[in-house]
């Protein structure tokens, strides 16, 4: 579903991302875990198409990223850093547009709704929203449409627990329908209980994958980024 071969693209300043190289499978939730800064964001707008890579492959449905059809990135489902919305519309006309430019049946919208419990905030401005409500309103409008492919940059950022639970739920439903799922997450213990596989990520490059079955993945997350931090120093200074 998603393919990374030998990705890179670097900023002018120095930061981003380089040799990249993982996949996502159909049915699998993968988690991406890694301090501030550590490129997750970049690799994300890279799986989109939103950065083209400087060298390496993207794969997604199985074709390169800049051949991959206008149906099928209708099945893709994201939310980057903060949710796309027209902050003078109200919560139920954004996910309308968000539907129908997925080609998606509008008649979603109101399901839409009542699942992610937007329905007493449905005709109000999205401006006028709490940051937990438009996140909300932003994760609904990433999955309304069932995706196969589903994208999401910390979303469980300004949720109240009940959401964050809900999002939980979601994101295993649609694994058990066959979608693919890549999500970042600073909270190591909630990506945790429903990853397949947790990758981590150390200034700009995946460094393996983290054991989140052990009992405390917090440190064992810590002592792996100390670990490769230290590597990296020896060989800077060799």
């Amino acid at each position: 579903m998603l393919v990374m071969e030998n990705v890179s693209y670097v900023f002018r300043g120095g930061s981003g991302v380089t040799d990249l190289n993982f996949e996502v499978a159909v049915g699998e939730i993968v988690a991406l875990v890694g301090l501030n800064g550590a490129g997750k964001t970049t690799l994300m707008r890279l799986a989109l198409g939103m950065l083209r890579p400087q060298s390496g492959t993207i794969r997604v449905f199985d074709h390169p990223l800049h051949e991959v059809p206008s149906a099928q990135w209708s099945q893709v489902g994201a939310l980057i850093e903060r949710p796309a919305a027209y902050p003078e519309l109200t919560v139920r006309e954004n996910l309308r547009i968000a539907c129908l430019l997925r080609d998606g049946d509008p008649g979603i919208v109101e399901a839409a709704l009542k699942v992610w419990g937007l329905g007493s905030v449905a005709t109000r401005r999205f401006r006028r929203l709490s940051s937990g409500n438009r996140q909300r309103v932003g994760l609904a409008a990433a999955l309304q449409h069932e995706p196969r492919l589903i994208v999401l940059d910390e979303p469980s950022s300004a949720l109240d627990p009940a959401s964050v639970i809900l999002l939980r739920e979601q994101l295993v439903h649609r694994a058990n329908d066959g979608s693919a799922i890549l999500v970042s997450s600073h909270h190591l213990d909630e990506v945790a209980r429903i990853a397949d596989r947790v990758l981590l990520m150390n200034r700009g490059q995946l460094i393996g994958q983290l054991d989140h079955t052990g009992v405390d993945i917090e440190r064992a997350f810590f002592e792996r980024i100390r670990a490769d931090d230290e590597e990296r120093e020896i060989m800077g200074e060799q």
